[in-house]
């Protein structure tokens, strides 16, 4: 049993990676290591009260991905297969595998690819709402107009510039999901930003006197990764080589009661052998960012790594 007495530290450690460092965060010292991946657009930051209490009893390390957060200098090429040999390098630093991989949204296939390169370096997985190939949305001709319906209000941020960071805070506080507004989002959203004083990047609307906030995300990192998490034509179901955990949110993106970003049923259609269970109550982003997500993802990790505790 995790001892409730001990609160884990948290630090920010950078690790060699092709390119240059990756930005990682760290809780926790002792015990089995469990390294994570965030969604698309996100950070380290999604991990938060994950880490806080994992950390208790493992070395739990959440990474900013090639491209964003403190990664965001990083250079492509992107895509999984990069993000993947890039938590390998974190592993490897860590003192190599094998680690249970927990991935939230596109983190569910950075750590299935990681899986798929490096199964020595892996336990098992604990996918979080992500992993398995999506549907192209109906009517979708291509994959620039499916990333446009299922994710373009995300990105959209990304080209924008902000006068302050109360204004960031104000567009996530109006989105849907975050109807439960915690001190982990302000802390989640607080990280995204990047105070510029020059010019916008092209793309970006300028803020009076060419200053102010952006995104941590760079936009073409996002949409360099984004085609990979569809089920495009020629893409087959593919068992996982390790043992693997599917947690599905059963509220969607905007917490739609009714449209989930996966239905049930599809990660085994698509991940032979995984195992699927539903964490009612939550959406695509409160699976982590909330306290009932967060202890259903806590409970998988320590779960599949209890042989190792």
């Amino acid at each position: 049993m995790p001892d409730r007495r001990r609160e884990p530290g948290y630090r920010r450690e950078d690790v060699p990676v092709r390119g240059g460092d990756l930005r990682t965060g760290v809780w926790g010292d002792r015990g089995p290591l469990a390294v994570a991946a965030h969604g698309i657009t996100s950070s380290h930051m999604a991990w938060t009260l994950v880490g806080a209490e994992l950390g208790r009893d493992h070395r739990f390390v959440a990474v900013d991905l090639r491209g964003r957060g403190g990664s965001r200098d990083l250079p492509a090429p992107y895509g999984m297969a990069a993000h993947a040999d890039d938590l390998a390098a974190v592993i490897a630093h860590h003192g190599g595998g094998p680690a249970v991989l927990a991935g939230h949204s596109m983190g569910g296939f950075v750590v299935a690819e990681t899986a798929r390169r490096h199964p020595h370096l892996v336990d098992r997985l604990v996918l979080v709402d992500g992993g398995a190939p999506l549907p192209l949305p109906p009517g979708a001709g291509d994959v620039p107009e499916a990333i446009e319906r299922t994710v373009g209000p995300v990105l959209a941020r990304l080209r924008r510039t902000f006068g302050s960071r109360a204004e960031y805070h104000d567009l996530w506080r109006a989105h849907p999901a975050f109807a439960d507004w915690t001190e982990a989002c302000a802390a989640y959203a607080d990280y995204d930003l990047v105070e510029v004083t020059a010019a916008p990047a092209p793309g970006r609307a300028p803020v009076g006197g060419g200053s102010g906030f952006v995104a941590a995300c760079r936009l073409e990192a996002a949409l360099a990764d984004a085609p990979e998490v569809y089920a495009l034509p020629g893409v087959r179901p593919r068992p996982l080589p390790v043992p693997a955990v599917f947690l599905r949110a059963a509220r969607g993106m905007l917490d739609e009661p009714d449209a989930p970003l996966y239905s049930p049923g599809r990660a085994a259609e698509w991940l032979p052998g995984v195992t699927e269970s539903t964490v009612d109550g939550v959406n695509h982003y409160t699976i982590t960012l909330g306290p009932v997500g967060s202890a259903a993802v806590v409970r998988a990790v320590r779960s599949t790594a209890s042989d190792r505790l």
